[in-house]
């Protein structure tokens, strides 16, 4: 090591010390010594560490959840164009169990120098996460935002859906249909976005006399046999309609109600979330709380690319509005008390 800071001060024509402080990133280094300390590396053919590389100025990373959820596409798509118009290629890095992971992702990135990254449903939802992975961008300065899970305390902007809000409009339509015994099927809890619709959920039956039972709140994975799985439980415990954390676990709902016999909505009425594509035309069509992934999508490139430019905006959360689409999913009880028999001929 000392040999090769003392090569490379000869070549730069500055002191080892100033070439120390270059490569360990410490101020008290001019512009002027720091390009000579730069420049002599590459000449002399030794690699700079990373958070010195330049960046490739029309890259940036996209880091997505798995795609099997079609809201990820979605994302993926509305940021890719948004991102293409500015002049920018998005590198996209889907997460899947068996691959790679974020982190993996993150210095396959860093490798390629690009200039900012955008976090879709990343680990930094995940409240147990250790989040000096996080500072450490930071700290090499790269411009990052984080879509759908905010971090409190780290400087990154964030841009996400209200999550409260979309669990309590999910949980006010059912109760305004005369349901009471509502089941509520999420994700783990260790998401702070499950946290907060759960928290949304428990405030509109607080609000609206709703019955809030923790019998009625089943997490699992965030796929169609998660859904299902939870939603089974459910109806098993006398739930007549259910909040759900994604259309796709909606979907392994609607799958389990008719694996007891029973029928979708009359039955058990069944709320999704996201409004993915397509949902327009599943059996029944979907009830969902829409996620406005296209002014969320522009949000998070419009504030990456402030970032990139030296304009960073405020290091906040802001939040988007969750929409309710009302289909065909959902429906009235006929009485307001969950024992009671719906009108003969009615069913």
């Amino acid at each position: 090591m000392a040999a090769r800071l003392d090569h490379i001060a000869r070549q730069a024509g500055v002191s080892k010390a100033t070439v120390s402080r270059v490569l360990n990133e410490r101020p008290g280094v001019s512009p002027k010594a720091r390009s000579a300390v730069l420049t002599a590396m590459d000449v002399l053919g030794y690699e700079r560490p990373i958070g010195l590389r330049p960046r490739s100025s029309g890259l940036v990373g996209l880091i997505t959840a798995e795609l099997q959820n079609p809201v990820f596409p979605f994302f993926a798509q509305v940021i890719e164009t948004a991102l293409a118009r500015h002049g920018y290629t998005a590198v996209l890095c889907t997460q899947t169990p068996e691959g790679a992971g974020e982190d993996e992702y993150v210095g396959m990135l860093l490798d390629r120098g690009v200039s900012g990254i955008l976090f879709v449903s990343g680990l930094h939802a995940d409240t147990t996460i250790d989040r000096s992975r996080y500072h450490t961008l930071r700290r090499r300065r790269l411009p990052i935002v984080f879509v759908n899970g905010d971090l409190p305390g780290l400087g990154v902007p964030c841009v996400s859906c209200d999550d409260v809000a979309a669990g309590r409009t999910a949980a006010r339509h059912l109760i305004e249909l005369g349901h009471r015994r509502i089941g509520f099927v999420n994700g783990p809890l260790r998401y702070s976005t499950v946290q907060r619709r759960l928290a949304g959920f428990r405030a509109a039956l607080r609000e609206m006399g709703g019955e809030y039972d923790t019998d009625l709140v089943e997490l699992s994975p965030f796929d169609v046999e998660g859904g299902q799985s939870a939603a089974s439980l459910l109806v098993e415990r006398g739930a007549t309609a259910l909040v759900c954390g994604s259309d796709l676990m909606a979907l392994g709902a609607v799958r389990a109600v008719r694996r007891h016999g029973l029928k979708v909505p009359e039955d058990v009425s069944v709320v999704g979330a996201d409004d993915s594509p397509l949902m327009s035309f599943t059996d029944p069509p979907l009830t969902t709380v829409r996620q406005p992934v296209q002014a969320m999508g522009v949000a998070a490139v419009r504030a990456l690319l402030d970032e990139i430019k030296g304009r960073p905006a405020k290091a906040a959360e802001y939040l988007f509005q969750p929409e309710l689409v009302v289909r065909s999913s959902t429906r009235a009880r006929w009485s307001r008390h969950d024992g009671d028999a719906a009108p003969p001929g009615t069913r």
